[in-house]
């Protein structure tokens, strides 16, 4: 895996929002590999390089708002030469509860705008994704907000917690996937433990 380009909106208004999980998983994964991300203007947005047993592997956020996420990662693939199913993108999904984390490589997109957008100027779906689920507001009687207006305001405290429990599982398998050994990532990061 030679690129991780974690979702989200840039600015103080949006970090603590549910939209941007993926900038959570990846700013988590450059501490924990002593990372620093740096201001890249040519590839609209922040990256980090990670030493890998490998090689090295970049993390990227872009630095342009969700809908235009396909402006950084084209740029930075373009660039390094780096092929979609050599890129992982990690975002918010609507269709997960959250607590819930799922890893799997093209399909649809699921009107998710960074997705949609990264897929258009890729002009290809093949890339794999690590799907960090937010729950979706139609699964919560205690609100009527529209879709927009839930991925863009701060998840509850439980929903957090679950949302961070979930960020860490996955970074679990994150050697794995660094080595490309996706079926494996996919077997420990779908599978329930047994309850003993």
């Amino acid at each position: 895996m030679k690129l991780v380009v974690g979702l989200g909106n840039p600015g103080r208004k949006y970090e603590a929002t549910r939209h941007n999980s993926g900038f959570w998983w990846v700013e988590r994964l450059a501490r924990a590999a002593g990372a620093e991300f740096r201001r890249e203007a040519r590839f609209h947005g922040e990256v980090a390089k990670l030493a890998l047993p490998g090689g090295e592997a970049w993390l990227l956020k872009p630095g342009t708002y969700m809908n235009e996420s396909g402006r950084a990662v084209t740029a930075f693939a373009a660039f390094y030469r780096i092929a979609a199913e050599e890129m992982l993108v990690v975002h918010d999904e609507l269709d997960l509860q959250p607590g819930t984390v799922k890893l799997k490589k093209g399909g649809g997109t699921g009107g998710h705008n960074g997705l949609n957008h990264i897929a258009t100027q890729l002009g290809t779906k093949d890339f794999w994704r690590l799907r960090i689920g937010i729950g979706h507001p139609r699964n919560n009687a205690a609100t009527e907000q529209e879709v927009v207006d839930y991925v863009l305001h701060k998840p509850g405290a439980a929903d957090r917690a679950a949302i961070d429990d979930a960020i860490s599982r996955s970074l679990e398998v994150w050697p794995l996937i660094a080595a490309h050994d996706m079926q494996n990532a996919m077997l420990r990061l779908h599978t329930k433990p047994v309850e003993r």
